[in-house]
C-alpha cells in the first residue's frame, strides 16, 4: 500500500479523496494556486506545496510542477481526483516514467477512451449498441453530407476529444451541417487542442445513463449500478440520482453486462464510467467512457455502500476487488444536487465572499463541500461549491429529504443555485420521474409558480 498519496486537484474532491486516505493510514500532499493558500484541503492535508498562480493553466493543469510536488515529497502515488489532470494521459506518462503510481487507468486506455471517435470504433467490436454515425473523424464537406444524408436527421456534430457540450451542434437539415462542423471544429481546437469531430444520430429527448465500473490489475471487473444523469443544462450535469425509474430489472442485468464485457475488452483498470443514451422505448446506445472518478459518485456509494475513492487506491496499489459481482447489492435511493455559485435565474458565475454557509444534515444526508462560512469563492474555477447528497428507502423519502435539506441551506453572501433545485424537485415530472435531457428546456419555459419564503430567501 501507498505511504503517501499527492491529490492533483482542489475543493471537496480533495477533501474526498483526504477522507479516504485517512482512514486507510495514507498520508497526504495537497497542491495548491495561489488563489486556494486559505482552503481546506490544504489545511487538512498532511503536507502541502504551492504549485503556481491562479490560472489553471499556470497550476493544477501544470504537470512539470505536479510532478516536483510530488518528488519533492516523496509522494509515491497521485489520485488526479476529476477535471483538470484527471484524464490527462499524459500525466499517467510521466507518472509511470517517474516511478509514482497514477492512480487511473493505464494511459492507453485514457487515450482510446479519450478519442470518441476511436471509442466508437472498439465498442462497436466488444459488441456494444452504438448510435448510426462516422467511423472516425469526418473529412470534407462532402464526406459529412453523405453520412448524414445515409443515418437521416437530426444528426449531432461532436469533437472527438469534447465534453460538457463543447465542440458539439445538432443539426435538423443539410443547409446547417456546413456551417454547424466548421463551428464545432474551431470550439474543439479552442478547448481541446484537437479540431477533429464526428457525426452521429441524435436521439430526441434521451435519457442520460451512465453505469460505474471497477477493474482490477487481476482481470476482475464489476459494475455498480447505473446513475440517471439526465438533468442537464447546456450539457451540464445539475441532479443525478440512482436507481434510474427507467430501468426494469431485465434492462439493468443486461447493460450491466454489456459493461463489464466493454470494459475487459479494452482492458479497463480502475474506476471508470459508461455512459449511454436511451430512447423512449427503452433502447440504449453507447455514448462515451469517463477514465476517473465522477463528480457524482456519492449516490453510487450511497445505495451500495462501497468506498469508491477507497477502491481507486487499492486497486492501483495492486490489490484486488475487495467485493465480487454476486456480493454487490442495491438498498434504497439516492440523489444529489449540485450547489454552484450562480444568479439562479440568469446562470451567471457568483463569485465573492461567503459570509454565512450552513447546510444541514440529519438522517440519510451526506454534504460534500470545501465551502465554509468567511470564506472566499474563486473566479477562477468551477462554480460548483457543494454537493448535497440524500438516502432513502425510496426515491419518495430521497426527494422529500433533498427538499428538507435544501429548505434549510443558509448561504449568505453569494447567490446559489438552492433556488433552482427546490424548484425543480417540486415540478411534477419530476417527481414522476419522466426526465430526459430535454427537462430543463421545457422545464425553464413553464410559467413560475411561488417557490415559498425560503426557496426565495436561500
Amino acid at each position: 500500500m501507498f505511504k503517501k498519496i499527492l491529490i492533483a486537484n482542489r475543493g471537496e474532491v480533495a477533501l474526498r479523496i483526504i477522507y479516504a486516505c485517512r482512514e486507510l493510514g495514507i498520508k497526504t500532499v495537497a497542491v495548491y494556486s495561489e488563489a486556494d493558500e486559505n482552503s481546506l484541503h490544504v489545511r487538512f492535508a498532511d503536507e502541502d506545496v504551492c504549485i503556481g498562480p491562479p490560472r489553471s493553466a499556470d497550476s493544477y493543469l501544470n504537470v512539470p510542477a505536479v510532478i516536483s510536488a510530488a518528488e519533492i515529497t516523496g509522494a509515491d502515488a497521485i489520485h488526479p481526483g476529476y477535471g483538470f489532470l484527471s484524464e490527462s494521459a499524459y500525466l499517467a506518462e510521466v507518472c509511470e516514467a517517474c516511478h509514482i503510481k497514477f492512480i487511473g487507468p493505464d494511459p492507453n486506455v485514457i487515450r482510446l477512451m479519450g478519442d470518441k471517435a476511436r471509442a466508437r470504433r472498439v465498442m462497436k467490436k466488444a459488441g456494444v449498441p452504438i448510435l448510426p454515425g462516422s467511423d472516425g473523424p469526418i473529412e470534407g464537406e462532402e464526406k459529412a453530407l453523405k453520412i448524414a444524408k445515409e443515418i437521416g436527421y437530426p444528426v449531432i456534430v461532436k469533437a472527438t476529444a469534447g465534453g460538457g457540450g463543447r465542440g458539439m451542434r445538432v443539426v435538423r437539415q443539410a443547409s446547417e451541417l456546413s456551417h454547424a462542423v466548421k463551428t464545432a471544429q474551431r470550439e474543439a481546437e479552442a478547448a481541446f487542442g484537437v479540431g477533429d469531430v464526428y457525426i452521429e444520430k441524435y436521439v430526441e429527448s434521451p435519457r442520460h445513463i451512465e453505469f460505474q465500473i471497477l477493474g482490477d490489475q487481476h482481470g476482475n471487473v464489476i459494475h455498480l449500478g447505473e446513475r440517471e444523469c439526465s438533468i442537464q443544462r447546456r450539457h451540464q450535469k445539475l441532479i443525478e440520482e440512482s436507481p434510474s425509474v427507467a430501468l426494469t430489472d431485465k434492462i439493468r442485468r443486461r447493460m450491466g453486462s454489456v459493461v463489464i464485457d466493454a470494459a475487459k475488452a479494452v482492458r479497463y483498470t480502475n474506476a471508470g464510467t459508461f455512459e449511454f443514451l436511451m430512447d423512449p422505448e427503452g433502447r440504449f446506445y453507447f455514448m462515451e467512457a469517463n477514465t476517473r472518478l465522477q463528480v457524482e459518485h456519492p449516490v453510487t456509494e450511497m445505495v451500495t455502500g462501497i468506498d469508491i475513492v477507497k477502491e481507486q487506491i487499492r486497486i492501483a496499489a495492486g490489490e484486488r476487488l475487495s467485493v465480487k459481482q454476486s456480493e454487490v447489492t442495491f438498498t434504497g435511493h439516492s440523489i444529489e444536487c449540485r450547489v454552484n455559485a450562480e444568479d439562479p435565474e440568469m446562470f451567471t458565475p457568483s463569485p465573492g465572499l461567503i459570509h454565512v454557509f450552513s447546510i444541514p444534515s440529519g438522517p440519510g444526508v451526506r454534504i460534500e463541500t470545501s465551502a465554509h462560512s468567511d470564506c472566499t469563492i474563486s473566479p477562477y474555477y468551477d462554480s460548483m461549491i457543494a454537493k448535497v447528497i440524500v438516502h432513502g428507502r425510496d426515491r419518495t423519502e430521497a426527494i422529500a429529504r433533498m427538499r428538507r435539506t435544501l429548505e434549510m441551506s443558509v448561504v449568505e453572501g453569494i447567490k446559489t443555485t438552492i433556488p433552482l433545485h427546490l424548484r425543480i424537485l417540486k415540478d411534477p415530472d419530476f417527481i414522476a420521474g419522466k426526465l430526459s435531457t430535454a427537462f430543463m428546456e421545457q422545464f425553464l419555459a413553464k410559467p413560475r409558480t411561488t417557490g415559498g419564503r425560503l426557496a426565495e430567501a436561500v
